[in-house]
């Protein structure tokens, strides 16, 4: 994909965020910060272009313009840069009191820029089988873009985050979106059913996670 073909996806998305570069141009990936002001479903939009020949990317991007995204914006506080919009999944947390909610992308440094997801049911499995968590993302200043696979994990109870490898996305504002599905597992009585003591539950979203981070 050419810069070209953004281009006018900058105009739109860039004015507000341009500024913030500025401001945060000494931030590493991992420093706590608030991200540039974001048109939201333009940055959709452009990820949209950037997905373009993969399908699973195309059909995430399309599921997101589908709907008002400046509706689902949240307000997290983490030691890192979590996404501002959250995903939803067929199973969310399987908690009643907040319906699909599922979790959010997230973006950390500690050894490089990588974009991680945590949130969902129980504890992440550390055998994700035939379940594939993606992100597709954009330079907002460089117009570097991708996608990548998030199937880094640790089986510690302290590794609560499937993260990608560690990912060069330049300097300045990068928008991001993450698509996919994830196993999950509870801890259960051991059984003819669960030999192991756990039961597994795999989670695919149906609306991905976008944020505004700083690479």
């Amino acid at each position: 994909m050419g810069k070209l073909r953004l281009g006018r996806r900058f105009t739109a998305i860039f004015t507000a965020a341009a500024a913030a570069a500025v401001v945060f141009a000494g931030s590493t990936a991992a420093a706590p910060a608030a991200g540039p002001e974001i048109d939201w479903n333009e940055a959709a939009s452009a990820l949209r272009e950037v997905a373009e020949g993969n399908p699973a990317a195309a059909a995430a991007m399309d599921r997101l313009l589908a709907s008002p995204l400046e509706m689902r914006r949240m307000e997290v506080a983490l030691p890192a840069q979590p996404f501002q919009i959250p995903a939803y999944s067929d199973t969310g947390r399987m908690d009643p009191a907040t319906g699909q909610l599922y979790g959010s992308g997230i973006a950390l440094g500690a050894d490089g820029f990588r974009f991680g997801f945590f949130g969902g049911p129980g504890t992440i499995s550390p055998n994700q089988g035939d379940a594939k968590l993606e992100v597709v993302w954009l330079n907002l200043l460089t117009g570097q873009s991708g996608t990548d696979i998030l199937n880094q994990h640790m089986d510690l109870p302290i590794d609560t985050t499937m993260r990608s490898r560690v990912i060069n996305v330049g300097g300045g504002p990068v928008v991001a979106a993450i698509y996919g599905s994830m196993w999950h597992r509870f801890p259960v009585p051991v059984s003819e059913q669960n030999p192991d003591g756990f039961k597994y539950v795999k989670s695919t979203i149906f609306w991905p996670s976008l944020g505004s981070v700083l690479g």
